[in-house]
């Protein structure tokens, strides 16, 4: 019989805004203290210096703002969980937009006066309510189900920016806190099932992976990790077994290996 397909949870639209906003604020600040020898550093990103990565930081939130320019699409075609799985049809248009928005930011005064518009576009945009539907590049969306996923693109991209260049660009709580839930909930839709428990505290638990399902007590499989370890893992940024020999992640159990179903996010 096949599992129920598994609701998005709900998210406090006030919360979701705020973190977003002061997710970008952070790497705002982390971006205007590069030198120009950080920003032609290699990143973990293919062939993105982080020139390139600071433009697509940008342009995860330019993304709101030409949506919300952009007439109301017809109907919604794309919900919040099956964005995870959609961004890898995307790679190449989204590689190609980055390294044209870069290109722009050297030619109109550079990633501080990217940034600056971008801050200035975005908290416009915000005057729009979250049932309004919006144009992305998934298709049609609702505006507070996309800028959950803002939560994501950011969360992931500052720990890309924070490895790349040394900088300790901090981590909003609630950016964060959205973006673990958002990549557990994915897992236990690509995974369903009830025979392992993945906890991410203090943020998440999931039931996922098919098998015997848990009621009571202590589950049989059980992993466990921080939140960061949680979205590099989910993101394919660190190997599970990396993580395990440095005891960042713990599996108990015989079913405790969630490498078959990893990443969760292209």
């Amino acid at each position: 019989m096949p599992q129920p397909r598994k609701r998005a949870r709900r998210y406090d639209s006030a919360k979701v805004r705020e973190a977003v906003t002061a997710q970008f604020a952070h790497v705002k600040d982390g971006v205007a203290r590069l030198t120009p020898e950080q920003t032609a550093l290699p990143t973990r990103l293919g062939e993105w210096t982080v020139r390139e990565l600071a433009a697509h930081i940008a342009m995860v939130l330019r993304s709101v703002v030409r949506g919300v320019a952009a007439p109301e699409p017809a109907a919604r075609d794309v919900g919040l969980l099956d964005w995870p799985v959609a961004t890898r049809r995307f790679a190449a248009a989204v590689d190609e937009d980055t390294r044209e928005l870069a290109e722009w930011a050297d030619e109109e005064g550079g990633l501080a006066e990217l940034y600056a518009r971008t801050e200035r576009e975005f908290a416009e945009a915000l005057a729009a309510p979250d049932e309004r539907l919006i144009v992305t590049r998934f298709g049609g969306m609702p505006l507070g189900d996309f800028l959950v996923t803002r939560t994501v693109e950011l969360t992931v991209h500052t720990d890309d920016l924070n490895a790349a260049t040394g900088l300790a660009v901090p981590h909003d709580r609630q950016a964060l806190a959205a973006c673990t839930r958002v990549l557990t909930d994915a897992l236990a839709l690509k995974a369903p099932g009830g025979s392992v428990e993945l906890r991410v505290p203090p943020y998440a638990v999931v039931q996922c992976v098919e098998g015997p399902r848990h009621t009571r007590g202590t589950p049989p499989n059980v992993v466990e990790t921080d939140p960061l370890t949680w979205i590099r893992l989910a993101t394919g940024r660190t190997p599970w077994q990396e993580a395990l020999s440095e005891g960042r992640l713990h599996a108990g159990g015989e079913r405790a290996d969630l490498t078959p179903w990893l990443p969760v996010l292209g």
